[in-house]
């Protein structure tokens, strides 16, 4: 597989953008090599400069779950365009995007609309401060945020894969209200609560982490955290930036049947373009300029251009009949099918999925937080994902990623990617045989 011009692109980036890319994991800086430097996508499959092939299960790490370039969505933004990209002023079109939010999911009586799920989550928080009068907030060892300072403190995703969970420049004053606790710990809750539970804000969670890996919850887990943040006042705000729309049209909540009292969305409802969301009951939402006190805006908050985009992409989702039903099978397939092609070779791997979200840690225990997961074999992902990569199969740069289905793959797809995932698990049998000597 040649990557010269992929190779010569990164050289010349990184003359004029810290470590050449503009969001780290994309650097491959946790997997060694050449980042590939991607010229189009169409469906399932994404291409290099160099004219590589590749089933894509990144899909721009989530919002793609009707594959690239989808005709529609495509058409829709053609014709936002052509009206002028941006106005500053009120437009039509995100009271519609608003409405179709809202009925997918109705925890969010109303919306407002930002550019990112950095954004939607900084002013959650700073919405549930204001509302409860409170500043301490809880989040969970391992899961991301975005990369505003109240979040930064033992965060997953990029922060994981470089061993930096708490970064340079975070003011201890403001890291020092963010309490942390482990995913599916019971006990570990009770004890935060019990010490703090009077100054606790909101609770931020990614009801499925997918920032150190896929996490599942424990049985009866989500519904625990729900019955001690009303026990004690506390708002529960559900992360719905990677997971909203995309294990069920009405994400995490739908599925588990919880009802939070706000939600962060991102990813899917801009359609492939930047935005984000955050909503929640009307009471609270009111507090928010220009009803209320609590300041947030935005240049380009609500602009036509991702509007229109995320507008088609739920019509879409909403009319198409069996799409999760049928994302959700690949999903499964493809996750039970790495596990039986990794026992094939010996290698011992942990997978999960949910909805349109799967994945396999190099683990011979159970994966169930943060300190389980960063037990994972690193260097074997490693050798796994550059011999899926070299045979035309572009997975999530990181053991500790999510990877992604999309309608657009089907059995062929799957059918390619269990081939070639036999053949890396060989290699990555040879490295752990060769690593226990």
């Amino acid at each position: 597989m040649k990557v010269q011009q992929s190779a010569e692109a990164f050289s010349e980036a990184k003359q004029y953008i810290p470590g050449g890319v503009n969001s780290p994991v994309r650097s491959f800086g946790s997997v060694g090599g050449t980042p590939r430097f991607i010229e189009r996508g169409q469906g399932c499959r994404i291409y290099d400069v160099d004219g590589n092939e590749y089933i894509d299960y990144v899909l721009s790490w989530g919002p793609m779950i009707l594959g690239h370039a989808h005709p529609k969505v495509i058409a829709a933004i053609h014709e936002a365009v052509d009206n002028g990209t941006s106005f500053g002023a009120p437009t039509l079109v995100e009271t519609v995007l608003a409405k179709l939010v809202n009925k997918a999911i109705p925890s969010m009586e109303m919306v407002r609309m930002v550019n990112s799920g950095t954004e939607a989550t900084m002013s959650a928080l700073r919405l549930a401060r204001a509302y409860t009068k409170r500043n301490k907030i809880v989040k969970f060892a391992g899961c991301y945020h975005g990369h505003h300072d109240s979040l930064l403190v033992k965060a997953g995703s990029g922060a994981m894969t470089y061993g930096v969970p708490d970064s340079p420049g975070v003011p201890a004053s403001i890291a020092g209200n963010t309490l942390t606790v482990a995913f599916n710990d019971k006990a570990a809750m009770e004890e935060v609560f019990a010490k703090d539970g009077g100054d606790i804000a909101a609770v931020i969670i990614e009801a499925v982490p997918g920032n150190m890996g896929l996490i599942l919850p424990q049985e009866g887990y989500l519904q625990f955290v729900r019955e001690i943040t009303a026990r004690y006042g506390a708002l529960l705000i559900f992360d719905e930036v990677m997971t909203g729309f995309r294990v069920a049209l009405g994400g995490c909540q739908a599925v588990f049947g919880i009802k939070p009292d706000l939600t962060c969305l991102s990813k899917i409802i801009g359609g492939g373009l930047p935005v984000g969301a955050y909503g929640g009951r009307r009471e609270i939402m009111e507090q928010i300029a220009p009803l209320g006190a609590v300041y947030q805006a935005g240049t380009l908050s609500g602009n036509p251009l991702a509007m229109s985009a995320g507008a088609k992409t739920l019509q879409l989702l909403i009319e198409t009949k069996g799409l999760y039903e049928k994302v959700t099978a690949m999903s499964l397939k493809l996750a039970t099918g790495l596990q039986r092609a990794a026992q094939k070779q010996g290698v011992i791997v942990q997978a999960h999925a949910i909805g349109g979200m799967f994945g396999i840690f190099f683990n011979d225990k159970a994966v169930y937080d943060y300190e389980t997961a960063k037990t994972s074999d690193v260097g074997a992902f490693n050798v796994y994902f550059h011999a899926m990569l070299e045979q035309g199969i572009y997975l999530s740069p990181s053991q500790f990623e999510t990877c992604f289905m999309s309608y657009a793959h089907g059995e062929t797809e799957i059918e390619r990617t269990l081939q070639a995932a036999e053949v890396a698990f060989a290699k990555v049998a040879e490295y752990q045989a060769a690593k226990a000597k």
